[in-house]
């Protein structure tokens, strides 16, 4: 039997120089890096993309996961205080145990990871990514400081989770379908091309992170509606339809790079092909994530500007979300085709909700006040966040700038009167700047 030592030995040096080379394949990760933190945003919203979340509920899918990774990362650093202590209806966060060591930023991503499987549909593909990224950790911690890390990570999410649970979305999943008031004139009706139902009739009622109701910032009434030729609302119309027929290649650029529709989609004959895309808070969380690297943000301040930057897109979705469904404006589409041109066309698709006000102002003001006070009011920045997805970049000198052309895109796009753009941005910065009250930060960060 001697004869077989020779191959034995072979097999067991085989299998061993293939543990060692697997082993090796794991690309080890420095804990205290920021990077963790930016994978885990930019999966949720492939993750968003691909499952076809509308804004607003992935609005909510942000604000719930970038919670649970700054309150679970945030003991990195001292310094930094609890957010969910100062927003509405959170329970009190568990506190790491004295004396023991972590790894605070893996609790974050555990937190992360954890509540984004909850809230997403593509939940293999979450779980993928967590178990490959949780590796990279586990072979630069300590195994029982990596275990402690992963508990006290889980223990912050399901805390994350309770909140979540009450918030009156799952209420909101069982409620009538928006009921369209065909016989009035004045009110809204489903756009072409696909006359698709009213999208998310009840986000008003999902409560808000820090603001004390939906209709706190409600927006002065829209202009009254009037076929009149001097009315104020027949001169919105007409300038829709002017600037629509006269875009130049800058108006249009503009249009596209913020158009930001997951709802967009292509006809051919009888074939309709969805085009997807990042949802307005995807945009402007990815802008979040542009600003921590281009400041070389640490993990904890990175964490903080995901987790405020999505806590106001949530809450600029239920403030403009609460007004849409109150006006039910009709969108300028529906007149033109029926008062001025049966055949025109806007340079955007008008995605399927009321038009007062524009969300993309509301949202892109509220996390542009975040942000600005977060890095910088006048911080310049180059956006290639759309180049992914064939939008090309921009260069901006402040936030609120981009927040502006953000919402005037709406109108070049043809999809919203000015005035609606212009309010939206105006109630959006409302809605950012309370938030900073709530929490405390407008005042601390002003005095560093």
């Amino acid at each position: 039997m001697n004869h077989y030592k020779p191959f034995l030995l072979l097999l067991l040096l085989g299998g061993l120089l293939t543990a060692c080379q697997s082993t090796s394949r794991v690309q080890t990760l420095d804990p205290k890096s920021p990077e963790s933190v930016h994978s885990c945003v930019k999966k949720l919203t492939d993750v968003i993309v691909y499952d076809i979340f509308s804004p607003p509920v992935a609005s909510r899918i942000y604000t719930y996961t970038a919670l649970a990774a700054y309150e679970a990362g945030r003991f990195e650093d001292s310094s930094q205080p609890s957010l969910t202590q100062h927003l509405n209806d959170f329970p009190a966060m568990p506190k790491p145990e004295a004396g023991q060591s972590y790894a605070y930023t893996l609790a974050g991503v555990k937190a992360f990871c954890f509540v984004a499987e909850k809230l997403t549909f593509s939940k293999d593909t979450i779980r993928q990514f967590e178990a490959q990224l949780l590796e990279r950790f586990r072979v630069s911690v300590d195994e029982p400081t990596y275990e402690r890390s992963i508990a006290f990570g889980e223990q912050i999410a399901k805390k994350i989770m309770e909140r979540a649970a009450k918030d009156h979305y799952k209420e909101t999943r069982g409620m009538e379908r928006y009921s369209i008031k065909q016989d009035i004139e004045d009110k809204w009706l489903p756009t072409p091309p696909d006359y698709s139902d009213a999208v998310e009739p009840y986000w008003g009622l999902i409560s808000p992170m820090g603001m004390d109701s939906a209709s706190q910032f409600k927006p002065e009434r829209p202009y009254p509606y009037s076929r009149n030729p001097q009315s104020p609302f027949w001169k919105e119309v007409v300038k829709v339809y002017e600037t629509g027929n006269a875009l130049d290649e800058e108006k249009k650029a503009i249009a596209r790079f913020w158009d930001d529709n997951p709802f967009v989609s292509q006809h051919s004959g009888h074939l309709m092909i969805g085009r997807k895309k990042m949802t307005p808070g995807g945009h402007w969380m990815a802008i979040a994530g542009l600003a921590a690297r281009q400041t070389k943000a640490n993990w904890v301040k990175s964490a903080q500007g995901y987790a405020l930057t999505a806590s106001a897109l949530l809450d600029g979705f239920i403030s403009c979300w609460d007004e849409k469904y109150r006006s039910e404006y009709l969108r300028p589409v529906t007149v033109i085709d029926k008062f001025l041109n049966p055949r025109w066309e806007s340079y955007l698709q008008t995605p399927p909700f009321p038009e007062y006000t524009s969300g993309h102002s509301v949202i892109s003001a509220s996390a542009a006040s975040v942000l600005s006070q977060l890095y910088g009011a006048n911080f310049a920045f180059h956006d290639t966040t759309e180049k992914e997805y064939g939008h090309g970049e921009r260069s901006f000198h402040s936030f609120m700038e981009a927040a502006e052309q953000a919402g005037i895109s709406r109108m070049y796009g043809g999809i919203h009167y000015e005035f609606s753009c212009k309010r939206g941005t105006e109630q959006g910065k409302k809605v950012g700047s309370w938030l900073l009250l709530k929490t405390g930060l407008q005042a601390s960060l002003a005095q560093r």
